[in-house]
């Protein structure tokens, strides 16, 4: 195999495996939306800061209680995942059926937009509500996944043959 054949089957594999990832978030999102609107409630109205033993810190002013709010937050991240999702399926029939990466690339930069502020949503909102507090994993979850969003604009844009 030559290094472009190589660069285009890395490229490949992995624009399916976020075109695939991204569509598996909004599905899970879909069809578990009350659970997933309930975890994001529980970031929003702060409930790990007033798990035993709480933790009184200034930034519980900052909790939001109202379930139509979570709602609305996780409507916002779910409309961008499928922005995401659907750029990233026209740019992986663009890369494998109509015109390869050069078309592609625009589609998967704007998958790659959305998927980057999907993640600063959460992030930021994350910080808001003093989620490194209690929520550890899921900061680090938020960092790894926008740290392969940037690989992946890396991986997408760079000349590599």
């Amino acid at each position: 195999m030559n290094l472009p054949a190589s660069v285009w089957l890395f490229q490949s594999l992995h624009a399916l495996g976020m075109t695939l990832w991204l569509s598996i978030a909004v599905l899970n999102n879909l069809r578990g939306f009350a659970g997933s609107a309930g975890a994001v409630g529980g970031t929003m109205s702060m409930a790990p800061l007033l798990a035993e033993p709480a933790i009184d810190t200034p930034l519980l002013s900052r909790r939001l209680r109202s379930p139509v709010l979570h709602r609305a937050a996780l409507l916002l991240v779910l409309a961008l995942q499928t922005a995401g999702a659907l750029a990233f399926w026209i740019g992986s029939y663009a890369l494998f059926i109509s015109g390869g990466m050069a078309a592609a690339r625009p589609w998967f930069n704007l998958g790659l937009s959305a998927f980057a502020a999907f993640l600063f949503a959460m992030h930021l909102g994350g910080l808001w509500f003093g989620y490194w507090i209690r929520q550890e994993s899921l900061q680090h979850t938020h960092l790894a996944l926008l740290l392969w969003v940037m690989a992946a604009f890396f991986l997408f844009n760079h000349a590599w043959a």
